[in-house]
């Protein structure tokens, strides 16, 4: 059987180490951005001069995408999520034998919805990409 670790709070200590660390580094930059940053006298002005390449702007600076662009963004972030539960699975798959637990069922169970769900996808035709 797996055993469970003790918990005591200095098995915390790297986790509140790194909370820590993420939080002085967030604030770091937000402060040293707003000490070194680019100084703008009028908002209004800020969308006719160039800032990031020294190029003036073009066009509009805040395009409309298309449903379309979302909901083929959202497939893949959904089966992008999919496969980082598979692949946990795949790495201890031996471990998890040896320890007398059966995963096998369950991976084809998760992998049959993945299934089902593609399938409607492509029924539905959220997956064709209708030019203009």
């Amino acid at each position: 059987m797996i055993q469970q670790a003790a918990t005591t709070p200095e098995t915390f200590g790297p986790v509140l180490l790194q909370i820590v660390l993420a939080i002085a580094i967030a604030v770091g930059l937000i402060l040293l951005s707003n000490l070194l940053g680019q100084r703008v006298a009028k908002r209004s002005s800020f969308s006719h001069t160039p800032y990031e390449c020294g190029l003036p702007m073009t066009g509009n600076p805040h395009p409309r995408f298309g449903v379309k662009f979302f909901l083929t963004a959202m497939l893949f972030i959904l089966f992008d999520i999919e496969v980082v539960f598979l692949f946990p699975m795949a790495t201890v798959y031996r471990a998890l034998l040896a320890a007398g637990i059966p995963i096998l069922a369950p991976v084809l169970f998760f992998l049959a919805v993945l299934g089902v769900g593609l399938i409607y996808e492509i029924r539905k035709g959220a997956l064709k990409w209708e030019g203009r």
